[in-house]
């Protein structure tokens, strides 16, 4: 009854569907939200679908019609209908690609959908040779479409692609939502089911009614996604505002203190001068009585003030003598240039006006306005006074900082002149209040990203960004005083070791993405608590009697901190001028980082000073208190394991290249390895005594097991071939067997100083030519690489003929990839 339903309305059920996928194409082009490509792909199912039963009902209504538009109508929409019929999926299949990448967050599109787009394309070929040779169908002498012996092909072909399509829709059913899944699944079962239908039902198009039904389903779920989303969207924009309130005034602070450290990085005299100016301006403001927006301001706009220097040739602003007039007048353009720079900046006029006036002087003499007065803005005034402070207690290539004697006689010169009078009596009580001279250019400490102090209050309420450990020793040096309220023990500086990412402390949800690990904690007054380290052993060394007194607290205790590191050891010495603190903190494996964060409770640390050495400790500079982790006990082959913590940080012994060498190896990469090139990598070179930095060192290519290669020398040429087999099972899955460890054999051919290395494992097959164009001794092969472990390695000379049948290297299936 159904089927005799359809045929008898199948026309009408044409007309109708044609009608809407025709509406639906005119809507797509409106819809704003959607991606390009998808809009494309969208638009192509809709019109393709409309156009093939537009076609499909041409077919029925001139079948049998023998006169000369009968003749061409009927061929005409027999073939659209084949064509279109497989454009329709070629259309679905875009569309699957560019939901995958967008809504399913496939990073890589699978390889199937790009066979279907082979696919499809070959089909319509066959259907353009159907046309000459009968291949799929006839027509008889009343001008009736007949059912030719290759009819089923044409059902081969949209069958396979549509059960690719349904094995990736069910591989990735779960990235997407279940409205737009169960519409993808839909398009495939749907029109699988009518198609084998339509196969033993002669004259009834199921296949083209079925396929267009879902092409419409399509876009209704399409649509139902596109208003969740909008939904979803609207969510997020609320929960967004909510939160940009609070985020919006961090990001102006970062902004500015970023554009504040552009502008100092340009003259190499003023490093961290526009921090300063800000922190001096905002004093000014402070002791001034300005509202604490109004001392915002002014410290934004002393940040920025220098801003105009941008637009300055660097030969001036870095100009080791006098500069001449015609280059003095280019530094006076800078107020003018910064002006500019800031003026677009509308929500916060403040800027501008603090980069184009603080030049101006008191008395009308300054530059570029020559303004008098009060008619020079207020923030201008407070910038122009700080900004003279810090220029004078600055250094310079022709003199030292100047004393600050001497700087407070200046300012009381230009009180009236050069500066306000309100502002010059303010700066010189803050230079009376500051007896230590602390208020004037220290060296730069980048740890603290230009600040002068760092102030705690709970413990890690702050901490500094981390300071790299290495085997270089690192001194480290800081007045630490206790804030008088809390004058108890326990407020004292503490040291937090830890390995992260990003050299920073984490105690959110970033810790795990930054892969932060903090090994322990470590106060002044030789308490520690250990965390991730395997083992902490700490000895007092006792210099003089300490008392315990609160003077001695508020006035500041000066610390130096000493600290290296080798391999999985690190030392840290803390010291001051009663006890000595000497820490040895065993590390979970010697891959891993360490960094030290400055911290503490209830005081403040100053005067920091951190001195870098040159030179590199040996294994006899820390006692070791725990046995060195290693993963290198395997077999040893015929030169001895090795073991790479760090890239390219150790290598094996050179073995000479011989034509038809072949080496064999076992790499794991360390527990510490995430990334596809923490694996091992094949170095080709020269030196005298045949080591990897090694006397007269050349070092020609390195060559990842991953496939990436380069050369490393100039006068050396590579090519490099990257084949992938169906053994390949994608990178997260190599990554995994490399962590597990694998054996790997790798081939070498030389002739002269042309080296081929030919190696292949776990689906991916390289083939590496090298030309050195030098001539060199000898040519040498040794294995090194990024965390990991490389054992029992062999090599092995034969002739080339034994051993290339032992090998699959050059004729992979797979794509391979040309790299120059």
């Amino acid at each position: 009854m159904i089927l005799e339903f359809l045929v008898d309305h199948q026309l009408n059920l044409m007309l109708m569907l044609s009608g809407i996928c025709g509406m639906l194409a005119i809507f797509v082009c409106f819809i704003k939200v959607l991606s390009f490509k998808r809009k494309i792909s969208l638009m192509a199912l809709e019109i393709s679908a409309c156009m093939l039963l537009i076609f499909e009902r041409y077919a029925y209504a001139y079948r049998g019609d023998i006169s000369m538009t009968g003749y061409k109508m009927v061929r005409i929409s027999n073939f659209m209908v084949f064509f279109l019929t497989l454009f329709v999926i070629f259309s679905f299949n875009h569309y699957l690609m560019d939901l995958f990448k967008n809504e399913g967050e496939v990073r890589r599109i699978p390889v199937r959908l790009h066979a279907v787009n082979v696919l499809s394309i070959l089909g319509e070929i066959l259907i353009i040779i159907s046309q000459f040779t009968g291949f799929y169908y006839t027509f008889d002498e009343y001008n009736r479409y007949q059912r030719a012996p290759g009819f089923i092909v044409c059902y081969v072909i949209p069958f396979a692609i549509l059960l690719i399509q349904l094995s990736v829709i069910i591989q990735y059913y779960d990235r997407l939502i279940r409205g737009v899944r169960m519409s993808l699944l839909l398009f495939t079962v749907i029109p699988l089911a009518g198609s084998l239908v339509q196969i033993f039902a002669y004259g009834l198009s199921l296949t083209s009614i079925t396929m267009v039904g879902m092409v419409v389903l399509l876009f209704i779920f399409a649509i139902l996604d596109l208003s969740s989303s909008v939904e979803r969207a609207k969510n997020i924009e609320i929960e967004f505002l909510k939160k940009e309130q609070k985020d919006i005034q961090v990001l102006f602070e970062q902004t500015t203190q970023a554009l504040a450290t552009a502008i100092d990085a340009k003259d190499k005299y003023t490093h961290g001068h526009s921090t300063r100016v800000a922190e001096y301006s905002r004093k000014i403001a402070e002791l001034a009585g300005k509202t604490q927006a109004e001392c915002d301001e002014v410290y934004f706009a002393g940040l920025l003030h220098d801003v105009g220097k941008i637009g300055i040739p660097s030969s001036i602003i870095n100009k080791d003598g006098k500069l001449t007039d015609e280059e003095y007048a280019e530094i006076k353009k800078h107020p003018s240039i910064g002006e500019q720079i800031l003026s677009g900046i509308t929500k916060s006029p403040y800027l501008s006006i603090g980069a184009h006036y603080h030049h101006e002087r008191y008395d009308g003499r300054g530059y570029p306005e020559g303004l008098k007065g009060e008619d020079i803005p207020d923030i201008a005034r407070i910038i122009a006074v700080a900004d003279a402070y810090d220029a004078m207690t600055s250094k310079r290539s022709y003199r030292q900082t100047i004393p600050q004697d001497k700087v407070r006689e200046e300012i009381v010169k230009g009180t009236g002149t050069q500066f306000d009078p309100k502002y010059a009596k303010i700066m010189i009580h803050i230079l009376d209040l500051d007896s230590e001279y602390e208020l004037k250019e220290r060296d730069e400490v980048k740890e603290l990203s230009g600040k002068s102090q760092l102030k705690f209050d709970e413990l890690c309420s702050g901490i500094s960004e981390g300071i790299h450990v290495t085997p270089k020793k690192i001194k480290i040096r800081f007045l630490s005083t206790t804030d008088r309220n809390y004058l108890r023990k326990e407020c004292i500086p503490s040291l937090i070791v830890f390995d992260a990412l990003d050299g920073r402390t984490h105690f959110d949800e970033k810790k795990a993405e930054m892969l932060y690990v903090e090994y322990c904690r470590i106060r002044f007054d030789g308490e520690t608590e250990c965390l991730e380290a395997r083992k902490i052993r700490t000895e007092k060394t006792v210099i003089k009697e300490k008392t315990d007194s609160p003077e001695l607290s508020e006035k500041g205790i000066i610390y130096e901190v000493e600290a290296c590191k080798f391999k999985d050891h690190v030392m840290l010495t803390v010291s001051n001028e009663f006890e000595v603190y000497t820490h040895i903190i065993a590390l979970p494996d010697s891959a891993r980082f360490a960094y030290i964060g400055l911290t503490g409770e209830h005081c403040t640390i100053s005067n920091i000073s951190i001195d870098n050495s040159e030179e590199e400790i040996d294994e006899n500079a820390i006692p070791r208190i725990a046995e060195e982790i290693t993963y290198i006990d395997g077999p040893e082959g015929d030169v001895p394991n090795v073991q790479i913590n760090g890239w390219c940080l150790d290598a094996s012994q050179g073995i000479a290249i011989k034509d038809g060498m072949k080496v064999t190896f076992h790499t794991m990469s360390l527990p510490t390895a995430r990334l596809i090139w923490h694996t091992a990598y094949i170095e080709l070179f020269y030196s005298k005594d045949a080591l990897v930095n090694g006397k007269d060192f050349s070092q020609f290519a390195l060559i990842r097991i991953d496939g990436e290669a380069w050369d490393t020398h100039e006068g050396v040429e590579s090519k490099t071939r990257i084949d992938k087999s169906e053994d390949f099972e994608g990178w997260d899955a190599w990554k995994e067997i490399n962590k597990k460890g694998m054996d790997v054999e790798v081939l070498f051919r030389r002739k002269g100083n042309k080296i081929t290395v030919i190696t292949e494992n776990c689906g991916i097959s390289i083939k590496s030519v090298i030309t050195i164009q030098d001539e060199f001794p000898e040519i040498y092969m040794a294995l090194t690489g990024d965390q990991c472990a490389i054992t029992n390695i062999r090599s092995v000379n034969k002739k080339i003929t034994e051993i290339i049948e032992g090998i699959k290297t050059t004729n992979v299936p797979g794509t391979g990839s040309e790299k120059e």
